[in-house]
């Protein structure tokens, strides 16, 4: 991993990306910026290098969402996390590179996909809001996602939409649950060698560049029509997740 102008050239940009959606637009595809920096990096240094700043963007974010959040969906996805979590960390340990190429990318599609089949009405919110139980298993899944690529959106999403909630307390509620659920992957990152000095001194560069991401994504929030922004953010994911499987099938 090389510091220099090509990695930052993609790195800030993707940053901002990041924290515009952590801040303002329901956190889930905060995660683009991984494939973004996966076609710089190894996945491991992708995901390790995003994480402390994904953090940070939660702390920034808790501030002027505090208590907008619904509590008790927000409790069901972090307790459901908990064993995809773990999941994530056991399939880390085994699997190569390549293996985690393809899966960010097919994240990265399959994300386009979901939010594509929301629009034209394939799939819709569940009439009655999602029990504790589904919303368990949705947490198990974006667990999971958020271990591999920091993509736990798509499942918070069907479990929140089902709840009928109002755009700013999905947004609260989204930087509560992946706050709690950052901290969650932080120990098995250190414990399986993600971090290195490399991606730290990085994270330390990017810091003004995170905490800047977030201030706009906030102010941003109540002028920036949605469809814009997403608009964007399908492009790039589909750009850089047919990048990463053909890198990883080839």
């Amino acid at each position: 991993m090389e510091i220099d102008l090509a990695f930052f050239a993609i790195a800030i940009p993707a940053v901002i990306f990041a924290g515009v959606s952590k801040g303002g637009f329901g956190s889930g595809a905060a995660f683009a910026a991984t494939p973004l920096l996966a076609l710089i990096l190894e996945p491991g240094q992708a995901i390790g290098l995003m994480l402390p700043l994904l953090m940070l963007m939660d702390v920034t974010a808790l501030k002027p969402y505090w208590k907008k959040w619904d509590g008790p969906a927000a409790w069901v996805f972090i307790l459901g996390a908990a064993p995809g979590v773990l999941l994530g960390a056991l399939l880390y340990r085994w699997a190569d590179p390549d293996l985690f190429r393809l899966l960010i990318g097919a994240v990265a599609i399959g994300f386009v996909l979901f939010q594509l089949a929301r629009k034209i009405g394939v799939l819709r919110p569940a009439r009655a809001p999602m029990g504790q139980f589904g919303g368990g298993i949705a947490g198990a899944i974006g667990g999971f996602t958020s271990f591999v690529s920091h993509a736990g959106g798509p499942p918070a999403a069907v479990f929140l939409l089902s709840r009928q909630i109002d755009k700013t307390t999905y947004q609260a509620t989204t930087v509560l649950m992946f706050w709690a659920i950052n901290l969650m992957k932080f120990v098995p990152y250190v414990f399986l060698g993600i971090f290195s000095w490399q991606t730290i001194k990085a994270d330390v560069m990017l810091i003004p560049v995170a905490v800047f991401g977030v201030w706009l994504g906030v102010k941003l929030h109540d002028v920036m029509p949605e469809r814009v922004y997403f608009a964007i953010t399908y492009a790039l994911l589909i750009a850089t997740g047919t990048k990463l499987i053909w890198d990883a099938l080839t």
